[in-house]
């Protein structure tokens, strides 16, 4: 079993509600830097980008990392200077990673130029700050999508590529996480490079989030589970972490 402070560790500490404030951000900004275990704390607030600013001015010097949805997230359907502009404003904002949303409808189409070319103009607006690509997996019908979006992902730079937004009635699974696992261990057998895996969509309970982290470790080894590699994106599950260690 992976301890929890190791996930704890893992963790993008999320909340993207339409119902966000001001004030809700910076008091979950202020209730993450007090969820700890064994001296661990998570990886990182995942905000939108109008929230970038007020979590960066609360959680600068604490070692938690701020991180932003863009690129027209969650459904990617907008012009590509749009996706460009959101992505280097939640940059300016302060963020330290960003999370896009890959473009389904060209992928599904079978344009993955489009897709290719949209996501270099992101990871090129991200200057150089950790780029988390969402493929969306429960909108993609097979795992030989998953593994093209996967791929195509790498190719552009992504730093992690992730399941879901969490944001349709299929999020993370263990199948398409697999699949995903799989397309990052080729890729960093062929050219040494690492991409890291994220997690999200409906993961709210301790044990299944022990299951990805087990998937993820057997497949690349238990060092994988690192907040340089390995993220999980929760809001629920988070307490509920840390109230099996009490």
């Amino acid at each position: 079993m992976i301890q929890p402070a190791t996930l704890l560790a893992c963790i993008d500490h999320t909340t993207l509600n339409a119902t966000d404030h001001e004030r809700g951000v910076a008091d979950f900004c202020r209730q993450a830097m007090q969820l700890t275990c064994d001296g661990a704390h998570v990886a990182a607030v995942c905000v939108y980008p109008r929230f970038v600013a007020t979590a960066a001015g609360i959680l600068s010097g604490s070692g938690i990392s701020v991180a932003s949805v863009a690129g027209a997230f969650p459904h990617g359907q907008t012009a590509l200077q749009l996706k460009v502009d959101e992505v280097r404003f939640a940059v300016d904002q302060g963020a330290d990673e960003v999370d896009i949303v890959i473009s389904r409808g060209a992928l599904l189409a079978g344009d993955h130029a489009c897709v290719a070319d949209e996501l270099a103009a992101m990871r090129d607006a991200c200057r150089g700050k950790v780029l988390k690509v969402i493929i969306e997996s429960g909108e993609l019908p097979t795992p030989d999508l998953v593994a093209t979006a996967t791929r195509l992902a790498i190719a552009a730079g992504a730093d992690f590529v992730k399941t879901s937004t969490g944001k349709i009635a299929v999020g993370a699974t263990l199948q398409a996480a697999e699949t995903m696992l799989r397309v990052i261990a080729d890729h960093a057998a062929a050219t040494g490079r690492l991409v890291g895996f994220k997690a999200a969509g409906g993961i709210r309970q301790p044990d299944e989030a022990q299951a990805y982290a087990a998937l993820a470790a057997a497949l690349l080894g238990p060092a994988y589970i690192a907040p340089a590699t390995f993220r999980i994106g929760a809001s629920s599950l988070t307490q509920k972490l840390l109230t099996t260690t009490s």
